[in-house]
């Protein structure tokens, strides 16, 4: 079989992309700083993200290393969660470039995760893979991940990056907050609302994830988002059709930043936004299965 190593897989992508990559019958290895069973879908191995161990003779022979670590961004924005922030990412780059770079068989692909937020708040304008990056500690972050694996010297090893939007999935991510709120009645839009969501169905990313596995000609950054953003308002509006709740009121800028700081977490998550379009993705065929939103939202919910 095919072996995949999945670094960071255990959260809320990692657990839908290794049955995924299961089902379509590779072996999936999981790097973990918490090993637990997963049955047939996955093995799962130790490793801290940061130094070598025996975990690196898993990536010998493999077909693809892909890489989704990092510590969650959805906290408060202390100096010490910005350097854990900063550092999970970096860190987890560095060491899986050495351990391929010392591979007696390189993995014949690194896809490594990036985010969206490289664009910042960029308001109205369409941003594809082409448009420069954005301001703010997201956008810093996501520069430098990606400059470090830019910076990798893996002449076996091709090298892609996909910048994930907003993913919406049943088990964890934002969608199930949302979903919640919206169903007590608390389902407005966000702030001035005019803020685009570049959101993608968990189905659609896990596919994207395999195209950048099987395709060689995929190289580079890629957007991992669907091809129709829409405004926060627009998708809370589609939200409280889906789960049947009636208009609710707009919350309020202010409203936001005490509810973020209540719940430990950065307003500046809801309240700013990009219009991200997978250009390169569509340039290379890929077929959607759900590209507008309501039918997205109706499976899942």
């Amino acid at each position: 079989m095919k072996t995949i190593v999945l670094a960071g897989g255990s959260g809320f992508l990692g657990r839908s992309l290794a049955p995924f990559l299961s089902a379509r019958g590779y072996r999936v290895l999981v790097l973990s700083r918490s090993p637990q069973a997963y049955g047939a879908e996955a093995e799962s191995l130790q490793w801290d993200g940061r130094s070598p161990g025996s975990w690196c003779d898993a990536l010998d022979g493999a077909s693809a290393v892909i890489n989704l670590t990092g510590r969650s961004v959805n906290c408060r924005y202390t100096a010490k969660n910005r350097r854990e922030i900063l550092d999970s990412r970096l860190n987890s780059v560095r060491v899986l470039g050495e351990a391929i770079a010392r591979s007696r068989r390189p993995p014949a692909v690194l896809v490594q995760a990036s985010s969206l937020a490289i664009y910042g708040d960029a308001g109205e304008e369409v941003c594809d893979e082409q448009a420069a990056p954005g301001s703010g500690f997201g956008a810093e972050v996501c520069l430098q991940w990606e400059a470090a694996v830019n910076s990798l010297n893996l002449p076996h090893t091709r090298t892609t990056v996909l910048r994930i939007g907003f993913a919406l999935g049943r088990d964890g991510g934002a969608l199930q907050t949302l979903a919640g709120l919206t169903n007590w009645f608390l389902g407005g839009s966000t702030g001035r609302g005019n803020q685009y969501v570049s959101w993608i169905h968990i189905a659609d990313l896990n596919d994207m994830f395999k195209a950048a596995i099987e395709d060689n000609a995929m190289k580079g950054a890629y957007n991992a988002t669907g091809p129709e953003p829409v405004t926060n308002r627009e998708f809370m509006r589609q939200l409280r059709s889906v789960v049947g709740r009636p208009w609710s009121p707009p919350v309020p800028s202010l409203a936001v930043k005490v509810g973020a700081f209540l719940m430990r977490t950065e307003a500046s998550l809801a309240l700013t936004g990009r219009r991200s379009v997978p250009a390169r993705f569509l340039e290379h065929g890929f077929r959607f299965q759900f590209p507008e939103l309501r039918p997205a939202l109706a499976d899942l919910l």
